[in-house]
């Protein structure tokens, strides 16, 4: 669980988008940010004995953990400051461009996710073939209980509207081979994030992806 106080840093931040109140307002988000740090530090953990690819990797919170400060160079919105807390979980660190797990805090807006989102036209192509070849396993894995529970599907931001080149429409895989990203997220509200079981709501989300991140490795991987 987090503490109430941190969603409570995060609406205030919103209310206050300046470097001049973060500054005043320092320890509230050192305290904030350790709150976080701890919950990762234990998500770790768990997803080190959830999936074997994590445990190989020797991951840190700090380093999961994504910068609060905004990157406004080519943004219309100057706001300095993020006004959620975001953690990413791969196989092989932030720098490696495999699916993993994503942990969004911010007040009516937390969620856990996973998968992979936007791979370059290479990556993509891989995992279209993929899914081609092994259509049969994928969508075991998106229609099993443990990925239904907490997933109505994947998303389809983005999604091509015709077929990808070198499919056919009639496809049985083709509602997928449309995909530019192959995410999923389960929302979970600012109650459930202050619960004493908002861990093993993570653990179980995060378990229900683990089969769809170890597919989507296994294409961009080889």
């Amino acid at each position: 669980m987090l503490q109430p106080s941190t969603l409570r840093f995060l609406t205030d931040l919103k209310a206050n988008n300046t470097k001049s109140w973060f500054d005043a307002n320092r320890p509230a988000y050192e305290a904030a940010r350790a709150d976080f740090i701890q919950l990762v530090t234990r998500l770790i953990e768990g997803l080190s004995q959830l999936d074997p690819a994590i445990a190989e990797t020797p991951l840190q919170a700090k380093s999961c953990i994504f910068r609060i400060n905004r990157d406004v160079r080519f943004s219309n919105d100057k706001s300095p400051y993020k006004t959620n807390f975001g953690a990413w979980f791969n196989a092989g660190g932030k720098p490696a461009a495999t699916a993993g797990y994503y942990l969004n805090i911010a007040p009516e807006g937390s969620f856990a996710a996973g998968g992979l989102y936007m791979p370059d036209a290479t990556v993509l192509a891989t995992i279209r073939q993929e899914i081609d070849y092994n259509f049969g396993e994928f969508e075991s894995l998106i229609t099993h209980p443990t990925f239904t529970k907490s997933f109505s599907g994947l998303s389809r931001e983005d999604a091509l509207s015709r077929p990808p080149k070198g499919y056919s429409a009639d496809n049985p895989a083709i509602d997928y081979l449309k995909l530019k990203s192959f995410t999923a997220s389960h929302p979970l509200s600012d109650a459930a994030v202050t619960q004493s079981d908002f861990y093993n709501r993570v653990m179980a989300a995060f378990g229900g992806l683990q089969p769809l991140v170890a597919y989507l490795n296994r294409a961009v991987l080889s």
